[in-house]
């Protein structure tokens, strides 16, 4: 996620002025995406496709690793 998306998606959800004081909009942003990808990787967890653990393993690192980049 880019400090220009957040920018972009503020505008979409009628922020008058998304220049001014954004540093608690990009933490919100921040918040909102930590919990969705843990969110998706609980999902993972409790997924046993036709490989097994492993690829499910696999997609739940996936997801969680996309928070460190």
């Amino acid at each position: 996620m880019t400090d220009v998306k957040i920018i972009e998606w503020a505008k979409k959800c009628g922020w008058d002025n998304p220049a001014t004081n954004m540093a608690p909009l990009y933490e919100f942003a921040k918040l909102v995406a930590q919990h969705e990808r843990e969110a998706c990787a609980k999902v993972c967890e409790n997924v046993v496709s036709n490989e097994g653990y492993v690829q499910s393993k696999w997609c739940v690192n996936a997801i969680r690793a996309r928070g460190e980049a």
